[in-house]
């Protein structure tokens, strides 16, 4: 009797095993809707028993990491390989293309079948899906992160900074005088010239926030407040129209539209490898862009300058993601989980892949980057000299910026749209993704 139910077990345990990767495997199939992105709820644990404590057991010795940063992609599967061969656990990381990544995370969240250690944008997406964040406050170097970088719900740490990054226009400076580019006329008189000598003076992509997410973040910043300019925005009280931030910044897209390539011809390796070579001035990006330049020969300097909307004069810095650990894990794949995090942060080959390898600026204490590319150290001294503006698009309602802003853009930059309609078009898309 005893050897019957043991096999019975070890049939149970294999069934288990097969079904979910099977459903792992249709997960990745299903088309993402949007009511994937109204996940708000994690659902509750099931199993128990025999079966399910060797399925925990077994599970402590992987772990399975999703984060939404393309540009590391290669540099993270060598770390996890690493990690595997100090430690003795698997680390599988998942690929994505960055666009979907926010909507395939909820999918596989969901549906039970979610990564152990993921990312989010700390603001509205880490509140959205709070349910799914496992307190990470005991982790060993909680105490030596900088103050206001650690993503802290109702008191507790769940999400630990990646680097700290900034975003502007990178500018070759053979090409450009970042010190004559102070306004809206300097900035198109900057265009025309470029294109006169038959540059690209500037480029956006066609990916969502390099195509309208990031460069929309600058007139909310500028706003005296620009949280609540938000709430007020997203309730229909404001309008972009009425906010001089905002009309300037219209007449800097016309302008780029009429100047430059049409950036939903361009995509991210077409923008930053036509700056590599000399054929565009300048793109708007941000520190992460300079490991896609890794294969280039880059003749010139580059440098980082303020968008000069209403005549800006700050560069936008903050910490834009965070990495978190599931909490609807097992309580060995949760610990599994913290020491992943833990063992980037405080070992000497973790380290070595955040600073080097990543090329992460140091938000750590503990932690010191020899060596910091160009546009790294252009975000420090902006950071250092206090010429920073904040991201408020960390609070702009979920999802709004692939669901409700990108066809805004899409239609703007295949049409003759006037400035005043663009702006309607995109208030209007904050009132209808705030509903």
């Amino acid at each position: 009797m005893k050897l019957r139910k043991v096999l019975g077990i070890l049939l149970a345990v294999t069934m288990m095993f097969t079904l979910a990767l099977t459903g792992c495997k249709k997960a990745n199939e299903e088309t993402v809707t949007k009511d994937t992105q109204k996940t708000t709820q994690a659902p509750e644990k099931t199993g128990d028993g025999a079966a399910d404590s060797e399925k925990k057991a077994e599970a402590a010795k992987k772990i399975i990491v999703f984060q939404s940063k393309v540009e590391i992609s290669d540099q993270l599967e060598a770390c996890a390989e690493d990690y595997q061969k100090e430690t003795g656990v698997e680390v599988e990381v998942w690929g994505t293309t960055g666009d979907d990544y926010l909507q395939q995370l909820k999918m596989r969240l969901g549906n039970n079948q979610g990564p152990t250690v993921f990312s989010l944008a700390p603001g509205s997406e880490s509140e959205e899906l709070k349910a799914y964040l496992a307190d990470l406050s005991d982790i060993s170097f909680i105490g030596d992160i900088a103050e206001n970088m650690a993503n802290v719900i109702d008191g507790k740490v769940v999400g630990i900074p990646y680097t700290l990054e900034g975003f502007g226009v990178v500018y070759n400076k053979s090409q450009i005088d970042a010190a004559t580019v102070t306004d809206f006329a300097s900035f198109e008189k900057m265009l025309k010239d470029q294109k006169a000598a038959g540059v690209n003076g500037f480029s956006l992509s066609q990916e969502s926030y390099f195509l309208i997410g990031h460069i929309l973040n600058t007139p909310f910043a500028l706003q005296s407040d620009p949280l609540d300019y938000i709430n007020k925005l997203v309730a229909g009280e404001v309008a972009m129209k009425d906010t001089p931030e905002f009309v300037d910044f219209a007449k800097f897209m016309v302008a780029i539209r009429e100047n430059t390539k049409n950036p939903l011809e361009v995509n991210y390796d077409t923008e930053t490898g036509d700056f590599a070579t000399g054929k565009s001035a300048s793109i708007h990006q941000g520190n992460w862009c300079y490991g896609m330049f890794k294969d280039y020969d880059i003749g010139f300097e580059m440098g980082m300058m303020p968008l000069p909307v209403s005549g800006n004069d700050k560069i936008a810095v903050s910490v834009p993601t965070c990495w978190y650990v599931n909490s609807q894990a097992s309580e060995a794949e949760i610990q599994a989980g913290k020491d992943f995090i833990n063992w980037l942060y405080t070992s000497e080959t973790g380290t070595k892949y955040l600073m080097d390898e990543f090329g992460f600026i140091p938000v750590v204490s503990t932690m010191e980057s020899p060596k910091l590319d160009p546009l790294s150290q252009a975000v420090s001294d902006y950071a250092a000299e206090g010429k920073t503006i904040s991201w408020p698009m960390s609070h702009w309602p979920a999802g709004i910026v692939d669901v409700y802003l990108v066809p805004v853009a899409q239609e703007f930059f295949t049409s003759d749209m006037p400035a005043e309609e663009f702006l309607d078009a995109l208030t209007n898309a904050f009132v209808e993704a705030g509903k």
